[in-house]
């Protein structure tokens, strides 16, 4: 089922409350919702999810049962074309409050680079840090490498719109060029470990509000401005934690 006519955005708001920006280049709105807020979108958003990851044989990393009831996730971005249908999303975590928060130590539990991933998450607490899960773009879709963008631009947005400095995520190094476009830098001294299966090797990616503008693709520096200029008015409308109704 698609999502009812209302991703309209205007002022950087769009119709079904909250916000959100339209992207001309995937021709898609941007929203950010909590799960709470937005149930049915919610639900769309994890069946997409779903059925990305069962494509790419990779569903236990999706932790489908553990995350559909929304209380691990603060919020999360969804990509919607102008027929209400869902082309892409991600979704996000924290600011955590813990170490133990953060499902990237169970991606490196008991192997090389546990001490250091741990390390990584502690050393930024502090100062805000958020993790980026789930993230899956329509395979269909004639846009998605604009979705797959905008998905990574949001990896500003959201830190911005909640106070936290850094953005962690976790991706196969084949996929992970689709995150460094605004800015995110592998941690290189964190060695790739295989997750979900040995057909993988996953690395960390760690972006920092303070210096991501050095490591983002050129193009990408004038969408993130445009972006953030309709975010602006909607900071702090945002709940600080997600959850279902």
């Amino acid at each position: 089922m698609a999502v009812e006519a209302t991703t309209t955005v205007q002022n950087g708001q769009w119709a079904g409350g909250g916000p959100g920006y339209r992207d001309e280049r995937s021709g898609c709105a941007f929203l950010i919702c909590t799960p709470r807020s937005h149930p049915e979108l919610w639900q769309q958003f994890m069946a997409g999810a779903l059925r990305s990851y069962r494509r790419f044989d990779v569903e236990e990393a999706l932790a489908y049962d553990a995350t559909i009831d929304g209380r691990s996730t603060t919020v999360f971005v969804v990509a919607v074309d102008d027929t209400g249908r869902v082309l892409g999303g991600t979704r996000i975590q924290g600011p955590y409050r813990q170490v133990d928060e953060a499902h990237a130590i169970t991606e490196w539990a008991g192997r090389s680079g546990e001490a250091a991933i741990r390390k990584l998450i502690a050393d930024r607490i502090p100062e805000g840090l958020l993790e980026f899960k789930s993230a899956w773009v329509d395979h269909d879709s004639e846009h998605r490498i604009a979705v797959r963008e905008g998905l990574a631009r949001s990896a500003i947005h959201v830190p911005h719109l909640l106070g936290a400095r850094y953005a962690l995520s976790t991706a196969a190094d084949s996929v992970a060029e689709g995150w460094r476009v605004s800015g995110a830098s592998v941690v290189w001294w964190i060695p790739a470990v295989p997750y979900p299966s040995d057909r993988y090797r996953t690395v960390a990616l760690l972006w920092d509000m303070r210096t991501f503008r050095k490591h983002a693709v050129d193009s990408q520096l004038p969408l993130l401005d445009a972006e953030q200029a309709a975010l602006a008015t909607q900071a702090g409308v945002i709940p600080r934690a997600g959850g279902p109704a």
